[in-house]
């Protein structure tokens, strides 16, 4: 019976950490450019082992989170009539750069805003994030501000390879050897609009509900392999 305790315990852990997934989309229902985190499950009984007498024993018990991948879909778009609010209509992403570093991110957020930055000629005007990351124009320059009521020439990049961007935080991704090679594209990009969101919350709790009834048939599960291992220690010590 204690394989059923295992099976049951380790369905547990997984389901919390579904909610988990699902719990961080509700909460960045309204961050501007998120994009849904999607749960993967894969089973943990994926191959044999060797035991005593060449008896063929299964490794692995249950099922696991094996992977959380992003949901890339455009978001709906939301018109602010900001003048440094910029969205892309299409596919591709922003590009920030961070000064102290030299790290570049991408994101598909584009609340901006102006930040002084100090130059050799004294403090100069540029396109930012807000938190003091630079935004790049296409050929991946800081784009700077002299007049906010312009359009900017805000650049788009093309990822190659989306699956398995590193989140850095609830909107913007690293890119990592594995995503191939970043490109500027000519992608619309609309002033005063900003894209919202991609989180449907009618999906979400239906699957925080689908996650809560798995997590308590899994501690059914552990309370019956419990009731049947304490019915077979009474027959024997009787």
């Amino acid at each position: 019976m204690l394989q059923g305790f295992y099976s049951a315990v380790t369905g547990a852990q997984q389901q919390m950490l579904r909610m988990d997934v699902q719990a961080n989309n509700i909460s960045n229902v309204n961050t501007n450019g998120y994009k849904a985190q999607v749960p993967a499950f894969q089973s943990l009984m994926y191959g044999m082992l060797d035991g005593i007498e060449g008896e063929q024993l299964p490794r692995g018990s249950g099922a696991y989170l094996s992977a959380t991948g992003t949901n890339q879909a455009v978001g709906s778009y939301r018109q602010t009539n900001r003048t440094l609010d910029y969205a892309i209509v299409g596919e591709g992403y922003f590009a920030l750069y961070e000064p102290s570093t030299g790290e570049v991110t991408y994101t598909r957020d584009g609340a901006f805003t102006m930040a002084a930055f100090q130059t050799q000629n004294g403090p100069v005007y540029y396109l930012s994030d807000g938190e003091g990351r630079q935004v790049l124009d296409a050929n991946r320059q800081p784009i700077p501000v002299t007049d906010p009521n312009v359009k900017l020439p805000v650049g788009v990049f093309n990822i190659q390879y989306q699956d398995g961007l590193q989140r850095t935080d609830s909107s913007r991704f690293a890119v990592g050897a594995k995503n191939g090679t970043v490109t500027a594209v000519n992608s619309q990009v609309e002033q005063g609009l900003l894209e919202e969101s991609n989180v449907d919350l009618a999906t979400e709790l239906t699957q925080v509900i689908e996650a809560q009834r798995s997590y308590s048939y899994v501690l059914k599960m552990v309370q019956t392999a419990d009731e049947v291992e304490s019915t077979v220690i009474g027959l024997t010590n009787g």
